[in-house]
């Protein structure tokens, strides 16, 4: 039976289904904040998955996915025509850590915040955006139900509960506030003041991370790597909700690929730039963003900075080799001969950064991969994660490298917010520009990529450029 889809007026925005709902456990918001026909057409929100799975302590040679595909392949829908691609399905995120699944790497030493590896569910119902028609629906499957009537009684079950939230006729707590257990200085590994910003702290002191670039540059002379891309930990008190967190970063670094994800105790919140992977049909694209200059006042100005960034070797090597890796990871899954790179280093504008872009597409492979089964979304996932452009290349050289220059694991930094629908049709983000919030304190990373040209003050630099927008919305 097709799923139950009802109109709803234009009026409602992501921003205000996101407060009315606010409450729902495991809430998950994909918002074009930036919008254009291209990369921000459309925005979702869903919550309450009728099963969801966590994953700690990644091992290799374990696939995280296997469950979830089995499960998945029992709901196989065509979606309709005409709506928005997510119509439900699988929806979470996935951690940097999760790589160690895949290759055999050395885990950072600290970890305050304690965050799963991956976790993700599957949604029965979805608000559906179609920014470009200003058009939204509410799309209900009425899953894990099979049997037609009961199906239909829970996507009208489902209907009229979102229905009731939209109208503010129901409210409780937000469920992210529930369980609070703050963490005390002495909890938290030994941290450096940021130059310019007394209330917010680094997991290095600026000697430390120009003495780590330093490190990066040896290894790439000594013939280990060729780039790597190295971060630093941001932390501050919380003194705001996740909610008001997302509503101050769209407001003041809005993003085709914002997102939010609140569980439990703590929240994830993006304002990342990049795509990781978007999977149609057969057809992969990933959009790996190398190259960042801060935007400046004047016009004239600006436009001499995205002349720069087009003509810094610096940059354009940086981006290509990224290239070559993510054309590498996508010739595992994808047919021979398909892969193409329709753009190559496009500067694209954002409020705080200007950044330097490619572009590589290829068609998934209908070959039998390892296993005996077909190349989908989830081989995918294992044949590319974590993106390579904010590794390194070699990459599992560079992911060691810094496993031992950074302190502290990434977790969600890093890593993807993602959907894949009943139909396979997926979409996912780079987690740049995201904080996270747990116990009381919210951390945000940034970091770049570091080759033999790289100016240790210069990528220390350009760290606190990439902050700028995270921390203007903390102020």
């Amino acid at each position: 039976m097709p799923p139950l889809v009802d109109e709803l007026p234009s009026k409602l925005t992501p921003a205000k289904a996101l407060r009315a709902l606010e409450h729902w456990p495991d809430l998950v918001l994909f918002e074009s904040a930036r919008r254009d026909s291209r990369l921000g057409r459309y925005s979702f929100l869903t919550a309450d998955p009728f099963q969801q799975w966590e994953i700690k302590d990644s091992i290799c040679g374990t696939d995280p996915f296997v469950a979830v595909r089995e499960r998945m392949l029992s709901f196989r829908e065509e979606p309709l025509a005409d709506l928005p691609p997510f119509q439900g399905g699988v929806a979470g995120f996935l951690g940097y850590e999760l790589g160690q699944c895949f290759e055999r790497l050395p885990r950072a030493h600290r970890d305050e915040f304690q965050l799963p590896d991956a976790w993700f569910g599957i949604f029965d119902w979805v608000l559906a955006w179609d920014h470009q028609q200003d058009r939204v629906w509410l799309i209900s499957q009425g899953f894990p139900e099979r049997e037609p009537g009961a199906r239909a009684h829970r996507a009208e079950a489902r209907r009229q509960a979102v229905r009731a939230a939209l109208d503010h006729k129901q409210h409780v707590a937000p469920a992210w506030a529930c369980g609070i257990r703050p963490l005390v200085p002495a909890q938290l590994a030994p941290q450096h003041a940021l130059p310019g910003h007394p209330d917010v702290t680094s997991d290095f002191s600026r000697e430390q991370y120009l003495r780590a670039v330093e490190r990066v540059i040896e290894y790439i002379t000594a013939g280990d790597i060729f780039q790597a891309n190295l971060s630093q930990r941001l932390l501050v008190k919380q003194s705001r909700s996740p909610v008001e967190l997302h509503e101050r970063l769209r407001s003041c670094n809005p993003a085709p690929f914002s997102g939010y994800l609140a569980h439990a105790d703590w929240a994830i919140v993006s304002a990342s730039p990049e795509r990781f992977l978007k999977l149609t049909d057969d057809e992969v694209e990933t959009r790996p963003i190398k190259g960042t200059r801060r935007r400046k006042a004047a016009p004239e100005a600006d436009l001499f900075t995205r002349d720069e960034l087009r003509q810094s070797e610096k940059d354009m090597a940086e981006n290509v080799m990224i290239v070559d890796l993510l054309r590498n990871d996508l010739s595992r899954v994808c047919e021979p001969g398909s892969i193409q790179v329709p753009e190559l280093c496009v500067v694209e504008t954002y409020e705080t950064v200007q950044h330097l872009v490619s572009e590589i597409r290829g068609t998934l492979s209908a070959r039998p991969l390892n296993g005996g089964r077909p190349a989908d979304v989830w081989s995918l996932l294992a044949a590319t994660f974590p993106g390579g452009s904010i590794t390194g290349a070699p990459k599992v050289r560079a992911m060691e490298i810094i496993a031992e220059l950074e302190p502290t694991v990434r977790g969600p930094y890093c890593g993807s917010l993602f959907y894949s629908g009943f139909d396979g049709t997926t979409d996912s983000s780079i987690l740049i520009r995201t904080f996270v919030c747990r116990h009381g304190w919210v951390q945000c990373s940034a970091g770049g990529g570091v080759v033999a040209q790289s100016s240790p003050v210069a990528e220390y630099e350009e760290t606190l450029h990439k902050a700028a927008g995270m921390l203007s919305a903390l102020d």
